[in-house]
């Protein structure tokens, strides 16, 4: 496979890639380059972990990525999810890896990996401590953004960990490219300039974009600022946010209907949002709506480009986008509903973790 089709799989998704040089001499030089992705297990799954995952990760292996899949029990247990309960954690990372086979994830293809394993070496916490010395504690408490945390928040010790202990998995499981959101940049940066410091693997970092809540960026709100990211992307600890992968057709149509949808507004919109991350698998792929007759009936559009287009000239209502989009959700979170239905494991992890009080 050429560099450049491997190139495109990164392109296809990514907001930034921190360097584009870098992400290619590695693919140059390394076939099979180790990526990952970390999770807190700390509730029920919506369609950003669900639907955004699959797909990115799908797009990876593809082109000869190898992946891991970190379930990140103790740093859900310092960030007080699920009321720092262990158990509760460790069973919403066992729901988390049926989530991820119902989305059509070939388990036996990436490979899972748990916090409390990976900490289990003297080894690791060697590349803490060092990773802590080349870090200020200015530095520590700005990237407490990446845990859902506002600067100037108050925190505890342990917390306080959490950005080195980010940084420290990166370089105890040897990883070539980091592909997190990019709420997780400020780790990925600081993860690259603790490698400069000690003449460690530099770590390329490709960062998709937050998929956003139900309740889109209203005018005035500053999309750049990390803090305004936390409250709002979509998060699963916020119902009022999220869609979720257990979601029924009617509660899925019920919350697309009050999701925030000005006429003529693409920027902050977060139906938008979700075609162009989840609901369509190219910019350029053909898209019907249907609209009633009395306004013009089923329309046929190009691509999202044109789509973006129609809707700011006033030609699709956001009616009519609302059931599209509604639509098109359902039609992807439908197996995965069904496959908790159906597996009798899923569905007793699922009736578990569903009952635990969630926490932030």
């Amino acid at each position: 496979m050429d560099i450049d089709t491997r190139m495109d799989a990164f392109r296809g998704f990514a907001e930034e890639i921190v360097t584009q040089d870098e992400l290619r001499a590695l693919l140059e030089a390394n076939e099979h380059p180790l990526a990952y992705d970390g999770f807190e297990p700390s509730g029920i799954a919506p369609i950003h972990f669900g639907l955004l995952r699959a797909k990115n990760l799908k797009r990876m292996l593809s082109v000869g990525i190898r992946f891991n899949l970190y379930l990140a029990d103790y740093f859900a247990f310092i960030n007080n999810k699920l009321d720092g309960d262990l158990d509760k954690i460790r069973s919403a990372g066992e729901y988390f890896v049926e989530v991820w086979k119902a989305c059509g994830i070939d388990t036996s293809k990436v490979n899972i990996i748990w916090a409390k394993d990976l900490m289990d070496d003297i080894e690791y916490w060697d590349k803490f401590m060092r990773v802590g010395k080349a870090t200020s504690i200015e530095r520590i408490k700005r990237a407490v953004t990446i845990m859902g945390r506002a600067e100037g928040e108050k925190l505890s010790t342990a917390q306080l960990f959490y950005p080195a202990m980010q940084v420290t998995d990166i370089f105890e499981m040897d990883i070539d490219i980091c592909q997190l959101g990019m709420d997780q940049r400020r780790a990925n940066i600081l993860a690259r300039e603790v490698a400069d410091k000690y003449g460690w693997k530099r770590p390329v970092a490709v960062h998709h974009p937050i998929m956003l809540g139900l309740q889109g960026i209203p005018k005035g709100v500053d999309r750049k600022n990390p803090d305004a990211l936390i409250e709002l992307k979509m998060s699963k600890s916020n119902p009022k946010s999220a869609i979720y992968m257990h979601d029924s057709a009617k509660e899925i149509a019920a919350k697309i209907d009050g999701a925030y949808c000005p006429e003529r507004a693409v920027e902050g919109n977060p139906l938008f949002n979700f075609i162009k991350l989840v609901l369509i698998d190219k910019p350029e792929e053909s898209i019907t709506l249907e609209r009633p007759q009395k306004f013009g009936g089923e329309i046929e559009v190009s691509g999202y480009e044109e789509l973006e287009k129609l809707y700011v000239d006033g030609k699709i209502h956001p009616l009519d986008l609302k059931k599209f989009v509604a639509d098109r959700l359902e039609e992807q979170i439908r197996p995965v509903r069904e496959h908790f239905e159906k597996d009798k494991r899923a569905k007793e992890l699922y009736s578990t973790v569903k009952g635990f009080r969630i926490t932030r």
